[in-house]
């Protein structure tokens, strides 16, 4: 083959990879069979400055008094407001290394407004080690009726200053994945779950950064769970309600990916430790 064949082969074989990796690959892989008005919304949050804050990972189907009971059960508890003397108590705490489980969560925003409730776990006696997810209501009434929440759910590895402000911030551990399974964990084993479900949120991504340019990865799923009316509990685990095919092949593929990246970027580098609760 001559060199302007050899250009030629090289451009198309370019091509060929680029329309399979940016476009036929990723319309594969993204699935709203459940929840199908969420198709098109953006999945990641955003900072009160507008830069891309922490992943949409975790859903919620139900109203909002089972959630809040569900959560409860679960060993969640609710977050304080954001205000001065909330603010002090924080700092406070963090420099005394002492407990305070209803610590204030930082605002993050989605559809253009902040949070409509956040919850917490402890994962140490001061809050600078704790896991957290921040929840909005979307849709008034989803595919079953329900009310649709969406939530970002994350592990405060420790305090520090932001990479991109400069400000004092908590820094988020890099499995958000790890911790959406978590949730979704503490809430079925509490018995307040029915069905639980994988949708789209962002593309997998082995390097993204959240508003503090903290470092994170995730195979691009949100977990929903579809919680029992009524705060009811049962003792039979929820129904697993599978994912396409194409779906599941990414997924497995990448947390193939994700765990050779985890050994090669220092195992738990960016990762909660040992000392969490979970």
């Amino acid at each position: 083959m001559n060199r302007r064949g050899a250009l030629v082969a090289s451009t198309a074989l370019i091509a060929l990879w680029a329309a399979g990796a940016y476009l036929v690959a990723p319309s594969l892989w993204r699935h709203y069979e459940r929840q199908h008005k969420l198709a098109g919304q953006a999945m990641v949050t955003t900072t009160a400055q507008g830069a891309p804050g922490d992943p949409i990972n975790v859903g919620i189907e139900g109203d909002e008094a089972d959630l809040g009971c569900a959560m409860r059960a679960a060993g969640w508890r609710v977050a304080d407001p954001v205000r001065l003397g909330t603010s002090v108590d924080i700092v406070a705490s963090v420099l005394a290394r002492r407990a305070y489980p209803t610590a204030p969560v930082s605002p993050l925003y989605y559809q253009g407004r902040s949070q409509d409730l956040a919850y917490e776990k402890a994962a140490a006696r001061s809050p600078s080690r704790r896991h957290h997810v921040r929840f909005w209501r979307v849709l008034a009434a989803g595919d079953d009726g329900l009310p649709m929440w969406l939530g970002a759910a994350t592990f405060d590895r420790g305090v520090g200053f932001s990479h991109r402000t400069g400000q004092i911030t908590h820094h988020i551990a890099a499995d958000v994945d790890d911790e959406r399974d978590g949730l979704a964990g503490d809430l079925a084993r509490a018995g307040r779950v029915a069905e639980t479900y994988l949708v789209s949120g962002v593309d997998p991504t082995l390097t993204g950064r959240n508003g503090g340019g903290d470092r994170y990865y995730t195979d691009g799923e949100i977990m929903v769970s579809r919680l029992r009316p009524g705060c009811a509990a049962e003792s039979a685990p929820p129904v697993s309600l599978p994912a396409p095919a194409a779906a599941r092949w990414k997924d497995w593929a990448f947390a193939w990916i994700a765990a050779a990246w985890r050994r090669l970027s220092g195992g738990t580098r960016w990762t909660r430790t040992a000392n969490s609760l979970r």
